[in-house]
């Protein structure tokens, strides 16, 4: 078989520079376009430690208005003349906003290739604690995506938004999707850090549900709960209620592989 050729993206970051006169900026975001396939995605910071390190730089920045940068963008990839939008975008951005100058750069995965432009470039680093690397959402989806590209899983929708099932405007998306007879939801989840995503997430299933029937919901968490752990224990009996299994990422492999035969 012939060697697969990397493919050619471009890609441009997203900077917030609240303040002209100082002239600093600190990176939010990254847009990856790949012009071949008519594909354009755009990563965003919406993790509170990112958000933190924002204010860090620029005490008074709006939050408000970076958390609401997600849902406007993903509003306007989705329309038919995004290419066109973007263009526009570009020369109207406000003085808040800047595009940093467009580069090339050559993956064989488009998401794999967005992931780590976003490590790269304006994730915040990750911290050590005696040792061990701090576990984030966006750590444990690394790692998901990582064995799902090595397991050739098919079939799966990414950064699926949910408004469609709850309230117009809502910001959370599924960070998988896939169908085999019912539908199924994969979400990663931190145990030990911020359990407001756990309870948003089971809010989430259960208007699903009600909206269009049985659906199968997995929690990819960072390791397995302890049953010594007070907060561990609250989000496996908040999982139960809603029929939500959880999957470490201990067992990501054997669940990968399950997944793959299943939606063959």
């Amino acid at each position: 078989m012939a060697e697969e050729r990397p493919k050619t993206y471009r890609y441009r970051i997203l900077r917030y520079m609240p303040n002209l006169v100082r002239d600093e900026w600190v990176n939010i975001g990254v847009l990856l376009e790949e012009l071949d396939a008519g594909r354009r995605e755009i990563k965003l910071i919406e993790e509170s430690r990112d958000l933190v390190r924002v204010r860090q730089i620029h005490p008074g920045a709006d939050q408000d208005f970076l958390r609401s940068l997600p849902i406007e963008f993903d509003a306007l990839l989705r329309r038919p003349a995004a290419a066109r939008e973007l263009e526009k975008l570009d020369q109207a951005l406000s003085n808040v906003l800047q595009w940093s100058p467009q580069r090339a750069a050559a993956a064989d995965d488009f998401d794999a290739e967005l992931d780590r432009l976003f490590r790269a470039y304006v994730a915040a680093p990750p911290r050590a604690r005696a040792g061990i690397i701090e576990s984030t959402r966006a750590w444990i989806k690394e790692r998901v995506n990582d064995v799902f590209r090595r397991r050739r899983v098919p079939r799966l929708e990414r950064n699926v938004p949910v408004e469609q099932f709850t309230e117009l405007g809502d910001p959370f998306k599924f960070d998988y999707a896939y169908r085999n007879g019912v539908r199924g939801y994969l979400q990663a989840v931190t145990l030990g850090r911020d359990p407001a995503q756990a309870k948003v997430l089971a809010y989430t299933a259960g208007r699903v549900r009600r909206h269009v029937g049985p659906c199968e919901f997995t929690a990819i968490t960072e390791s397995e709960p302890v049953a010594d752990k007070p907060r561990h224990q609250f989000l496996v009996r908040l999982f139960a209620e809603q029929d939500i299994s959880i999957v470490s990422l201990n067992n990501i492999e054997r669940f990968a592989e399950d997944l793959r035969q299943r939606l063959q």
